[in-house]
């Protein structure tokens, strides 16, 4: 599976793509710091809305927090 061409990704998916901790991404997504949807317990992410999201600069201040 290449992670760069899945619309969806899960949150392990989504660890290896931004190179992130699972913990901190799962917050972030809880919080609605991150774009993704729910769907039963499982968490996905759109990766053109993560791209999108990266580019915004809105990643950047999340890292500040």
């Amino acid at each position: 599976m290449d992670v760069m061409k899945d619309k969806w990704l899960t949150i392990d998916e989504l660890v290896a793509y931004l190179k992130m901790g699972r913990t901190k991404l799962y917050t972030m997504a809880q919080k609605g710091d991150i774009p993704g949807c729910k769907i039963g317990n499982q968490w996905r992410f759109d990766r053109e809305e993560i791209d999108e999201w990266i580019k915004s600069g809105r990643a950047a201040d999340m890292s500040k927090s």
